[in-house]
């Protein structure tokens, strides 16, 4: 069981959560003592607010996680795509009949649970050329360098079929304005043609075969009602397919 460091918690790591809160703009300034007392609770609502996770003083694995990733500074030396592609509306494709299977790297993958109410899943795509490898680095150092605390979304779908964490599912995400603070949001890479200036559904079988184990997987974890995709709520082609005509819409509870 994932550790939760609270009131009356000493020692190391409470030491370390001081340094991060220090160190994400604590004003005062609290002593790194290692001892959990009513400073350091206070920091922590204090960051959990201003964050939007969920406030309740403690530091469990959604509180930390965020921290580390709001200290860490943009790491990709690979330039953000350009998004014009995507404006325009998605293409409309063939159905398509997948299955859903655990991704490569499911041994290693913990999908956390979170108090945040969360009722609805909408898919995005990276907007990245067809062929193209991209990590979770790469978008969390774009988002970061537009001004953003970290990645916007909180599942990310390598072309491999690899599902990599990305904002802590406990914090609200940044990927549809306006439709952020009951939902989830989850990307594949891809998305534009390998040219980079049309939309296109380039998901491959190992992203369908994931992206629909991963929305089964959180269907089953949140009460979730709609799965969705950006373009209901934007007039632009991502997740550069129509998620209502996709197995992925079948999946909602």
């Amino acid at each position: 069981m994932a550790t939760v460091l609270k009131r009356g918690s000493k020692g190391a790591a409470v030491a370390f959560l001081q340094r991060l809160l220090n160190a994400a703009g604590q004003n005062p300034y609290i002593k790194e003592d290692g001892d959990f007392g009513k400073l350091t609770e206070d920091s922590v609502r204090w960051f959990q607010s201003n964050n939007q996770l969920v406030v309740d003083g403690k530091a469990g694995p959604q509180t930390l996680t965020t921290l580390k990733q709001v200290s860490t500074g943009p790491k990709s030396s690979k330039p953000e795509p350009d998004k014009l592609a995507i404006q325009n509306p998605a293409p409309i494709g063939s159905p398509h009949k997948d299955v859903a299977k655990p991704p490569p790297n499911v041994a290693t993958l913990k999908l956390l649970d979170t108090s945040r109410p969360i009722d609805e899943l909408i898919w995005h795509c990276a907007a990245t050329p067809e062929g193209k490898d991209f990590t979770v680095e790469d978008i969390r150092s774009w988002h970061k360098q537009r001004g953003w605390s970290d990645i916007g979304y909180h599942y990310v779908v390598y072309r491999d079929g690899r599902i990599m964490l990305g904002r802590p599912i406990g914090q609200v995400g940044a990927h549809v304005e306006g439709h952020n603070q009951r939902t989830a949001g989850a990307v594949y890479i891809g998305g534009v043609t390998a040219d980079g200036k049309n939309p296109k559904d380039t998901r491959t079988p190992e992203q369908r075969a994931s992206m629909l184990w991963l929305t089964e997987q959180l269907v089953k974890k949140f009460p979730i009602k709609a799965v969705t995709g950006h373009n209901k709520y934007a007039a632009k082609a991502c997740p550069s397919f129509y998620v209502h005509n996709d197995p992925l819409s079948k999946l909602a509870r």
